[in-house]
C-alpha cells in the first residue's frame, strides 16, 4: 500500500507581509501531479491545514480545491487538524465528506477515529489523533465517566437514571463518546465484522477497557505528555495487524525552526515510544523533514519555505509504502517552488550590478544583508526596483557587531519558564522557592500555556 504524507500546508500564510497564496496554489498542483504519477492510495495530511484557526475565504477555496482533485483521482484522504487549525472547523461535514473517501478527524472526545483499507497484504488501519493539549483530553476523560456515572445510577419510573444529566442528542449525525464505547464494545463482543463501501471499510472507534474509557484518571492529565498517552492507550489497535497513526505534536528529539510555534521550556514535548506499537507514524508540526529515533516515525515538513531558517532545506512528499508487516519502505518525492527563499549578501554596489543579478531570479523572496558601514537611504524601497519580494533588510558591519556584544545573564530561551519565575522570586525574595512553592507554580505554568 503506497500512501503520501503531508502536513503544515498553513494555507493562507503571510511571510513578512507578503501572501503565499499563489506559492501555495503553485505546489497543490505539483502534488496533486505527484499523487497521480505514484498512483497512491491515500493521502495523509497530518494536521495545520491553515494558517489560523479562522482561515481566509481564499485559503477555505484552494483547500476546497485540493481535495476536489483528489476526489477526481479517487484517492483517499485522511487529515487531521493542528494547532494552528480551529478542531471544529477542520470537523465541519466530515460525516459527508466521508462519502467521497474524504476522512476528517473529528473533535476529540475521547475517542480516535478509524479507517481500514485493504491490499493483498491483508488490512492497514489508519487513526486520525488531532492536536491535542491537556485541557482537551481531561475535558474527554471527564465527559465519559460523568456519562459511566449516569449509566450505573438506579433507574426512577420513567426509566432515566436518577440524579442524571439529560444529554441531548446531536443533530450532525455524531455519537457521543459513551455511547461510541457501548457500541463498539458491544461489536467486539459480538465479533461483528465491518461491512465494507467503496473498498474501504467503515470508520471504527477505538476504546480501551471501560476503566479507561470512565476517564477516572483525567485529574491526573496535566502534562502534553499525559495527555498523549491517554490517547493512545486509549486505542484498541491489533498489534498483529500494520497500524498507522497520523498525528500533530512535537516529539522530544525532533528539530525546530523558525516558522513554528515554541514554548518556552519544551511543555509540550512528548516520548517518541508512545507510537511503539505503529508501524508507521506520519506526523505534523515541526517544519523541517526528519525522522524521531526510528525511520517509520517521521515528520514530512512543509512543502514550502516560511522563514529563511530553512533556506538550506529541500522540501518534499514522503512517500510510505507499506508491504508485508514491520516491512515499510520510504523515500522522498522532491518540490520545486515557484518562489524560492534565499539569502544574498554583499555592498550596496555589489548586489545592483547588473553582472551580479542577471543570472539569478530575482523574483524569489529574499533576505539581503548589506555589508556597508553606512545604511543606505530609502535602501529597501530602491532594492525592491531589482528584487521585487524582498523580504527583509538588515546590515552586518561594526555597528551592528557592537549591539550584538551582550553580557550576564543566559540567554532567556535557554531557561524554562519555571526557571525564569525561580529567578524572578529569588530577586524580589532574596530567597530560593520551596519545593511546594515550585510545585504549584509548575502547574500553574501548565495551566496558562493549555488556555494560550
Amino acid at each position: 500500500m503506497k500512501l503520501i504524507h503531508l502536513s503544515d500546508l498553513h494555507l493562507g500564510k503571510r511571510v513578512y507581509g507578503f501572501s503565499m497564496v499563489e506559492d501555495q496554489e503553485y505546489i497543490l498542483k505539483q502534488i496533486l501531479s505527484i499523487v497521480k504519477e505514484e498512483a497512491a492510495d491515500g493521502v495523509m495530511i497530518a494536521g495545520d491545514i491553515y494558517d489560523k484557526a479562522i482561515p481566509s475565504a481564499e485559503a477555505v477555496q484552494m483547500f476546497d480545491r485540493f481535495l476536489t482533485g483528489l476526489a477526481g483521482l479517487e484517492v483517499p484522504v485522511f487529515a487531521v487538524s493542528g494547532n494552528h487549525d480551529s478542531a471544529e472547523r477542520i470537523a465541519f461535514g466530515a460525516q459527508l465528506m466521508s462519502s467521497r473517501n474524504v476522512y476528517l478527524s473529528p473533535v476529540y472526545d475521547g475517542t480516535v477515529r478509524s479507517i481500514s483499507l485493504e491490499d493483498t497484504y491483508g488490512q492497514v488501519s489508519i487513526y486520525l489523533l488531532p492536536f491535542l493539549k491537556p485541557a482537551v483530553v481531561r475535558h474527554a476523560l471527564e465527559q465519559d465517566r460523568e456519562l459511566l456515572e449516569s449509566e450505573q445510577k438506579p433507574m426512577n419510573l420513567s426509566g432515566e437514571a436518577q440524579g442524571a444529566k439529560k444529554v441531548k442528542a446531536e443533530d450532525n449525525g455524531q455519537r457521543t463518546a459513551g455511547e461510541k464505547a457501548s457500541e463498539t464494545a458491544s461489536e467486539t463482543a459480538q465479533n461483528m465484522p465491518e461491512t465494507e463501501k467503496n473498498g474501504i471499510e467503515t470508520e471504527k472507534v477505538s476504546s480501551e477497557t471501560e476503566e479507561c474509557a470512565s476517564g477516572t484518571n483525567a485529574d491526573k492529565i496535566e502534562s502534553y505528555q499525559d495527555a498523549l498517552a491517554a490517547a493512545v492507550q486509549r486505542i484498541s489497535l491489533d498489534p498483529s495487524g500494520r497500524n498507522v497513526l497520523i498525528a500533530h505534536q512535537f516529539v522530544a528529539g525532533a528539530s525546530r525552526c523558525e516558522s513554528e510555534d515554541v514554548q518556552v521550556g519544551g511543555l509540550d514535548q512528548i516520548d517518541v515510544h508512545l507510537f511503539d506499537d505503529f508501524d508507521y507514524v506520519a506526523l505534523g508540526h515541526i517544519h523541517s523533514p526528519q525522522h524521531v529515533t526510528r525511520e517509520e516515525v517521521r515528520y514530512c515538513g512543509t512543502p514550502l519555505k516560511y522563514s529563511f531558517s530553512e533556506i538550506g532545506q529541500k522540501k518534499s512528499v514522503t512517500v510510505v509504502e507499506l508491504e508485508q508487516k514491520g516491512e515499510v519502505k520510504i523515500r522522498e518525492v522532491p518540490l520545486t517552488p515557484l518562489r524560492d527563499m534565499c539569502e544574498i549578501r554583499g555592498t550596496y554596489l555589489e548586489v545592483t550590478a547588473r553582472s551580479f543579478y542577471q543570472d539569478r531570479n530575482t523574483e524569489d523572496y529574499i533576505h539581503m544583508i548589506l555589508t556597508d558601514e553606512e545604511e543606505i537611504p530609502a535602501g529597501l524601497q530602491k532594492l525592491r526596483l531589482i528584487y521585487p519580494n524582498l523580504m527583509h533588510l538588515e546590515y552586518d558591519n561594526r555597528r551592528t557587531h557592537e549591539n550584538r556584544e551582550i553580557s550576564g545573564t543566559d540567554p532567556l530561551e535557554q531557561k524554562s519558564e519555571l526557571e525564569l519565575f525561580e529567578d524572578f522570586y529569588e530577586l524580589q525574595n532574596n530567597q530560593a522557592m520551596s519545593d511546594q512553592q515550585r510545585e504549584f507554580v509548575q502547574k500553574l505554568i501548565i495551566r496558562l500555556q493549555e488556555r494560550m
